[in-house]
C-alpha cells in the first residue's frame, strides 16, 4: 500500500493489510490492495464488508484524502452478453 489512510466509514476500523475478504470465486485477499479488484477473477467489488463492524459500505468511502484523486469502477463485460 501507498501512504493512503483507509478506514471504515462507519466504525473507523483501519485495514492491517489481512487478507481478510473473499470473492465469489473462493479467492482471499487484501481488498485495498487492488481497490477492490478480484486478482483471480477480476471481478471488481464495488461495496466493501468491514471485518470488524460487519457493515457494508461502497468501496471508495473507505479511502480519506483523496480530494485531488478520483477512483473509476469498471466491470468487466461478460463474455456471454
Amino acid at each position: 500500500m501507498n501512504d493512503e489512510r483507509i478506514e471504515c466509514p462507519k466504525c473507523k476500523w483501519e485495514p492491517d493489510g489481512g487478507a481478510y475478504w473473499t470473492c465469489y470465486c473462493g479467492c482471499n485477499w487484501n481488498t485495498f490492495s487492488t481497490y477492490g479488484k478480484c486478482p483471480e477473477c477480476g471481478k471488481v467489488h464495488k461495496d466493501t464488508q468491514c471485518p470488524a463492524c460487519q457493515a457494508w459500505s461502497p468501496h471508495p468511502d473507505w479511502y480519506l484524502d483523496l480530494e485531488n484523486i478520483s477512483i473509476k469502477v469498471e466491470e468487466k463485460a461478460s463474455a456471454q452478453e
